[in-house]
């Protein structure tokens, strides 16, 4: 039977934890930490979301997280939308003055509900049976057969627009139009896991309408280096 690598990855970072622990290492954020020593901790708290708010991080790359921190202390009433739920939830909530986060996973949004703080809205919208021409879906592995639809529709049952707006679950090629289409002007879309070839080809369709900041580097709870894009639409020319 072949090992899969990220569920061998998981469970070594999760026992090197307890060991830890053990030992009385500190694993929780302190004062003064430095982005290579949260990312050092993070690494035992991998698809672990009460230890990732413990150390207040998005599972995005620290760069990203922190031109977002930047944008948002110039915005405190902020209204932030996201697809797919996590400790950015709770980051985000911290910071901004709303957010409206979608989730596909009822498990997981059950797991992360009580971790919440009182400004952050969380539904879930489940993907549905694929059907005949069906076309919102998702590449992602175990989501073969199904229509995300109704998920990435999900942003449009609020009329107001959104500061931020978060693409970081499923379906995500088809949340990038929708995502511009509900942003406040001068708002920023973050779009995570860029490195993906599908996720870029969506950005590049849209390549005449916005102007696209990539980051890359050190990213929560991985040992290697990832890519988060922060999309703003480009301003109209003046007449």
């Amino acid at each position: 039977m072949r090992l899969d690598p990220r569920a061998a990855w998981v469970s070594t970072m999760r026992t090197a934890r307890v060991a830890a622990r053990a030992a009385g290492v500190q694993l929780d954020a302190k004062d003064g930490d430095s982005r290579r020593t949260l990312w050092l901790k993070s690494l035992l708290a991998i698809y672990d979301v009460p230890a990732l708010t413990a150390l207040d991080v998005p599972w995005w790359t620290f760069e990203a997280a922190a031109q977002v921190e930047r944008f948002l202390a110039g915005r405190p009433e902020a209204r932030v939308f996201e697809w797919g739920s996590g400790a950015s939830s709770v980051w985000l909530g911290a910071r901004a003055g709303s957010v409206v986060s979608t989730e596909h996973d009822g498990a997981w949004a059950r797991s992360l509900r009580p971790l919440l703080p009182a400004n952050v809205a969380l539904s879930v919208v489940p993907a549905t049976p694929a059907g005949p021409g069906s076309s919102v879906t998702s590449a992602k592995r175990g989501s073969t057969g199904l229509d995300f639809a109704r998920y990435v529709d999900a942003i449009d049952a609020h009329d107001e627009p959104f500061d931020v707006v978060v693409i970081d679950g499923r379906a995500r090629e088809h949340c990038l139009p929708r995502a511009l289409r509900h942003l406040a002007p001068g708002g920023v879309v973050v779009f995570d896991n860029v490195d993906r070839a599908r996720y870029r080809a969506a950005l590049e369709a849209h390549g005449a309408e916005v102007d696209v900041t990539w980051t890359r580097g050190l990213t929560p709870a991985l040992p290697y280096p990832t890519r988060t894009a922060l999309v703003r639409r480009r301003a109209e020319p003046a007449p």
